[in-house]
């Protein structure tokens, strides 16, 4: 799995000496703040990425690089404010982790309810936030840890306004986490 709060961020390259990464853009497309698909896929493309394929209008571009993640996800960020002019954070992970990140989803999915994860840059907000959700005790949304991720299940009109989801949007999240729904990972797989 790879480690993004304190660690070393790794991956396996392939035998070309390429990894395929995802890049998950935080705050895009909300706010004020547009950045659409081609030019996303162009400015990856101008950074001398192989293979760019963004996947829907929330920020998720999937990618061929070779090069250490911390450097990949630096470069990404820099080019991403200077082309789209706002404060770049994203999370960048190898395409193979998402297999163990998707298959470790806790809940059997739920009509009425959305299932989420949620991904994080520093493994104490993480932390903070599983502690905050332990204090719910409501059944109809719950929250559960995995591997350097949050799973989360809210009922489905409510994700912006339930108490997880008011606790996510405060400043001191905002910065490090960024969420994505599972059925959206799974379109992020070969």
């Amino acid at each position: 799995m790879l480690s993004q709060g304190g660690g070393a961020l790794m991956a396996d390259a392939g035998s070309s000496g390429s990894t395929r990464w995802v890049a998950l853009l935080r705050g895009v497309n909300v706010g004020g703040i547009t950045v659409r698909s081609a030019p996303l896929a162009a400015m990856f493309r101008d950074l001398g990425y192989a293979d760019v394929r963004t996947v829907l209008a929330s920020g998720n571009v999937v990618f061929s690089a070779a090069g250490a993640a911390a450097t990949l996800k630096t470069e990404i960020e820099r080019a991403l404010s200077e082309t789209f002019g706002y404060e770049a954070w994203i999370v960048l992970l190898p395409q193979s982790d998402l297999d163990a990140i998707i298959a470790g989803y806790p809940f059997g999915e739920r009509d009425g309810h959305h299932p989420y994860v949620v991904f994080g840059s520093d493994s104490s907000v993480l932390a903070e936030a599983a502690r905050f959700a332990e204090s719910l005790g409501d059944a109809d949304e719950r929250v559960a840890p995995g591997s350097g991720v949050l799973y989360w299940e809210a009922p489905a009109g409510s994700s912006t306004s339930t108490a997880f989801a008011k606790e996510l949007a405060k400043k001191r999240y905002k910065a490090t986490t960024t969420t994505r729904n599972l059925r959206t990972l799974r379109k992020l797989l070969p």
